[in-house]
């Protein structure tokens, strides 16, 4: 049986990016996105918020990126799949943390506060630590004038007028 490890968060930066490079020279960029889900209490009807931090890690241009661009606040929508990593601390007790190796981002809001370009979304091939190709998304072009609106034709009795003759079976 196959499995999926997939993670999509929309949330806001707790902190701003924190970018370091492994000794061969890779980029690691770590930041803590929030995501926020709110509900009325069916006893007392109050509102209730619940926030929830994740950790999210960017490898290699995609971690670059993050680091200039990405800023305390901001919005960003990020995909990627979960990781649970195990250490020793100092008195040699195992520690867990898990997070979500990134391997695409998408800057969201408007372009305050930003240097350059903000509106592009960044994928990393290869799921993480592989390829370091970095790309924005495709920009949709400017509307083209609309001719002006035609009257609608008349439909017919049976309903069959508007069904498309491509049908994919």
């Amino acid at each position: 049986m196959a499995s999926i490890n997939k993670v999509i968060l929309i949330g806001n930066l707790g902190r701003d990016p924190e970018v370091r490079y492994t000794p061969n020279g890779n980029a690691i960029c770590n930041i803590s996105v929030a995501t926020t889900r709110n509900w009325k209490d069916k006893t007392s009807g109050d509102k209730v918020e619940e926030t929830e931090w994740h950790r999210v890690v960017f490898y290699d241009r995609l971690a670059e990126i993050a680091g200039e661009y990405l800023k305390k606040g901001r919005p960003v929508y990020v995909e990627g799949r979960l990781k649970t990593r195990k250490w020793q601390d100092k008195d040699g007790k195992d520690v867990y943390t898990t997070e979500v190796i990134a391997d695409q981002m998408q800057l969201l809001g408007g372009r305050e506060g930003m240097g350059g370009d903000s509106d592009g979304g960044y994928d990393q091939g290869g799921g993480g630590r592989g390829e370091s190709r970095a790309a924005p998304a495709a920009r949709s072009a400017p509307p083209a004038s609309r001719p002006a609106p035609t009257k609608p034709a008349p439909k017919s009795s049976t309903g069959f007028d508007d069904m498309d003759d491509d049908i994919p079976f």
